[in-house]
């Protein structure tokens, strides 16, 4: 790949050779025989990522965002929704669900920390009867790592009925997700970060009992393009290797999904879990070395695929972001409202966690340091 500034931001991350080119295919039909098996294999292997056997996945046009749009075909007017709120997007994935009619309920923590599980015990146990608990597994404004296999087994064993929605969106392909052994019914996701692919593809994932309660609704669905009525159908017929038509996918994204895909699931996702907590905890470690302090408030809060990180006193945002900048190394400034310029954020995922001769993350540390010493930082 020629030289280029790196994208070391929580998503888009750095892509690979393999799946750049994987996008250089001629015009091609989205019914092509070469193309059909391509989309079915990559329905399969998002299955295979979050280790299921029998969850379905859909895979759609548009961004991250339309995940949760997808949420209306769940959701009937006047639903009750618990929401565990850990930053900004817990905050806006919110604001959507009311726009489909949902009453939600609120969990919120400090800057920096989780919900308590107690907390989400004694919700539970309110008498209030939740459609949906919806949880952010990492919060890329703050880089707050939830745990969802608590939170499902504590949902499940309190109201077996509630679906466990989980915004994956910064945590598929570098976060532990285990959709069936921890029972988790929703798994929303897109293409441009821990799966490596450019941007543009939605990816949701959605349990057997999500599926029931789609298909019992009383109420008619209030929506056209995120419609599962129209989706549900296409991707049976790809998995099936048999070519369908609702909107036209985008052929080559889905093409450099399939590579990027192939190349995630040749090794169990184990080992893919384990370089990103290796990798994420040393980095923490630089960053303490530094004498700077994360947004997250402990370890185990703290997310494997990006790290937001307090600013010292005396460095402002347009300092530190051109400073990287100017050495190749592009991050992140904060988005949390009223705290915004008070942090920034890195990112740790895909190709510069797994293929450390890259030196991608060497580089942002050593940006980093030279850039605080730069505008006058001593640890």
């Amino acid at each position: 790949m020629a030289p280029h500034k790196l994208c070391m931001i929580p998503g888009p991350i750095e892509f690979h050779e393999d799946v750049l080119a994987a996008m250089s295919t001629p015009a091609t039909s989205h019914v092509d025989p070469n193309f059909v098996p391509i989309f079915g294999e990559s329905i399969e292997m998002v299955r295979k990522v979050v280790l299921s056997e029998n969850a379905q996945p859909f895979i759609v046009s548009g961004s991250c965002t339309l995940g949760w749009d997808m949420m209306v075909n769940l959701l009937e007017q006047g639903d009750e929704v618990l929401a565990l709120n850990t930053g900004y997007f817990g905050d806006h994935f919110s604001e959507c669900l009311e726009i489909y009619g949902a009453n939600i309920t609120t969990l919120k923590a400090d800057v920096g920390s989780r919900p308590t599980n107690d907390a989400l015990k004694e919700a539970l146990s309110s008498g209030k009867k939740y459609k949906m608990v919806t949880v952010t597994h990492v919060d890329t404004s703050t880089g707050v790592l939830s745990d969802i296999k608590a939170i499902a087994e504590t949902v499940k064993s309190i109201s077996p009925e509630t679906l466990v929605v989980v915004d994956g969106v910064c945590s598929v392909g570098s976060e532990e997700i285990r959709f069936d052994d921890w029972k988790l019914d929703i798994v929303i996701s897109g293409s441009q970060k821990g799966l490596g692919v450019p941007p543009g593809l939605s990816v949701v994932v959605a349990s057997q009992q999500a599926l029931k309660v789609f298909k019992t609704r009383s109420s008619p669905i209030v929506s056209y393009y995120s419609n599962w009525n129209k989706w549900l159908p296409i991707m049976e017929a790809y998995e099936s290797r048999k070519p369908a038509y609702f909107a036209t996918p985008a052929v080559q994204l889905i093409y450099a999904l399939h590579a990027s895909l192939k190349a995630i699931t040749s090794q169990p996702m184990e080992v893919r879990f384990n370089e990103h907590r290796k990798v994420s905890s040393e980095f923490r470690q630089t960053i303490r070395g530094l004498g700077l302090k994360t947004v997250a408030q402990c370890e185990e809060c703290s997310a494997n695929g990006m790290t937001a990180v307090w600013l010292p006193e005396g460095i402002e945002i347009p300092q530190l972001v051109p400073s990287l900048a100017s050495k190749g190394v592009q991050i992140a400034g904060g988005i949390l409202d009223g705290l915004a310029g008070k942090y920034f954020r890195i990112g740790h995922m895909g190709i510069s966690v797994t293929e450390p001769k890259r030196g991608h993350i060497d580089k942002v540390v050593e940006a980093l340091t030279s850039s605080l010493t730069e505008l006058g930082y001593k640890a």
